[in-house]
C-alpha cells in the first residue's frame, strides 16, 4: 500500500457513508470556512444524508464552507431534475444551508469560456481543501474518461458511451442523456489537498483493484490518484473483493 493512500473497508454501503461522513465533518470542523468540493451520483448520497444529519446533531456545520462541485452535464437547465445542481440542492445544500456554492453552468452560451471561469473561481479560494470523489466502472473520476490523453483544466468533454448507457437509469430515455459535461480536469482534482474516494458494490470492485494497485495509466483515470499526496479510500464489502 503506498503510503499517500488510506484505505477503508468497511461492511455496507450505510457503513461507507458514515464513515465518510465522519472524516469528512472532522475536516469541516477544522477548517468551517475552507473550500470543499462535491461529487454527484449514487454513491455518495448516503454520505450527504449523514452530514445533514450530523448538522442537525449538531456535530459539524457546513453553512459557511464554499462549495465546489466537480462537474455538470451540458446542456442542462439548472431547474432540471437531473442536473447536478438541482441534485446538490436536493441532497445537501439547502438542508445544510451551503449558499457559497459553484458548479458549472450547464447553460453557459461558450462552454470553454464557461470552463476557464470555473478554474479561476477555485484558483481565487486558494484551492479546494478535500475533494470528494466517486469513480465509474470504467475508472473514470469526475467526467474525466479513458483516453490517450487527458485534460488538466476544467474542460468541455465528450461522455464515454459506458458512461452515458450507465447514466441513462436515471433519463426517461437513454436518448435524453446528454452527451457532453463540463468537468474538473485531472490537474484540477490532484490540486485538492485531500481526496475522499467513496465506492461501492460488485460492480466496482475491479476498477477498484485497478485504481490501487495497478499501472498508474490514462486508461483509468483514477490510477492517477496514486501521484497524490493525500488519499483517503472508502469501500464496502463488495466493492473490496478483489484487494
Amino acid at each position: 500500500m503506498l503510503k499517500n493512500l488510506t484505505l477503508h473497508k468497511v461492511t455496507n454501503y450505510e457503513a461507507m457513508s458514515q464513515k465518510a461522513a465522519e472524516i469528512f465533518a472532522e475536516a469541516v470542523n477544522a477548517n468551517p470556512t475552507g473550500s470543499f468540493g462535491f461529487a454527484t451520483g449514487s454513491t455518495p448520497i448516503g454520505m450527504y444524508k449523514a452530514l445533514t444529519q450530523m448538522q442537525k446533531n449538531s456535530q459539524t456545520n457546513l453553512s459557511k464552507i464554499t462549495a465546489f462541485n466537480l462537474d455538470e452535464y451540458y446542456p442542462i437547465k439548472a431547474n432540471d431534475p437531473q442536473s447536478y445542481a438541482y441534485f446538490m440542492a436536493e441532497h445537501l445544500f439547502t438542508e445544510t444551508g451551503i449558499t457559497k456554492s459553484h458548479i458549472p453552468n450547464g447553460e453557459a452560451k461558450d462552454p470553454q469560456a464557461e470552463c476557464e471561469a470555473y478554474e479561476q473561481k477555485i484558483s481565487s479560494t486558494g484551492g479546494i481543501d478535500m475533494q470528494i470523489l466517486g469513480i465509474g466502472t470504467n475508472g473514470h473520476i469526475g467526467f474525466n474518461e479513458p483516453a490517450q490523453n487527458l485534460l488538466a483544466t476544467t474542460s468541455y468533454v465528450p461522455l464515454a458511451e459506458a458512461t452515458i448507457e450507465s447514466n441513462s437509469r436515471l433519463f426517461a430515455s437513454p436518448d435524453d442523456v446528454p452527451r457532453h459535461a463540463l468537468t474538473m480536469g485531472i490537474h484540477s482534482i490532484m490540486m485538492a489537498k485531500r481526496i475522499l474516494l467513496l465506492a461501492s458494490g460488485a460492480s466496482k470492485a475491479e476498477i477498484i483493484r485497478q485504481t490501487i494497485y495497478g499501472p498508474i495509466t490514462t486508461q483509468v483515470p483514477a490510477s492517477l490518484l496514486q501521484l497524490h499526496q493525500d488519499v483517503t479510500i472508502i469501500v464496502d464489502s463488495d466493492a473490496a473483493k478483489n484487494l
